[in-house]
């Protein structure tokens, strides 16, 4: 049977380097906004989203001040950590070093460097999540 994450596992999963889906309520008359996204976490701490100021998602985000976050293993033992919370902050624009610090984590420092540097005077905000409710699976005791 699979079994939920203990608080430190699923910190520590949250923690490694996924690709993980936001979700957010819409107000247009669409359904719910589900995009991948690249994030920045350490455990105990909040979760950091880099995004365009003019995209739909950051206007949603703006509007709902809550998300949903969705990080998942896809290979075996599939495992998974869903996390919905509070926007706490949205800096606008985001400040270097986070924005820096996110492409880095995917891409290496040499190219997280440079996409960082290609985002030099784009309009970008930076939202930090307070994780307010958790909700785990690890399939790897099957």
């Amino acid at each position: 049977m699979p079994r939920p994450f203990t608080e430190i596992e699923r910190q520590e999963f949250l923690a490694g380097k996924h690709v993980a889906v936001l979700s957010v309520a819409a107000t247009d008359g669409r359904p719910p906004a589900a995009v991948p996204i690249w994030y920045d976490y350490s455990p105990g701490g909040d979760i950091r989203i880099n995004t365009g100021a003019g995209r739909r998602k950051a206007r949603l985000v703006q509007e709902a001040g809550a998300v949903t976050i969705t990080v998942q293993r896809e290979e075996l033992p599939y495992q998974y950590v869903i996390v919905e919370g509070t926007v706490i902050d949205a800096a606008t624009p985001s400040p270097r070093d986070a924005r820096e610090a996110i492409a880095v984590r995917y891409l290496g420092p040499e190219e997280g460097r440079a996409f960082a540097d290609r985002m030099d005077g784009t309009a970008s905000v930076l939202f930090t999540v307070r994780p307010d409710r958790w909700i785990s699976q690890d399939y790897s005791q099957m």
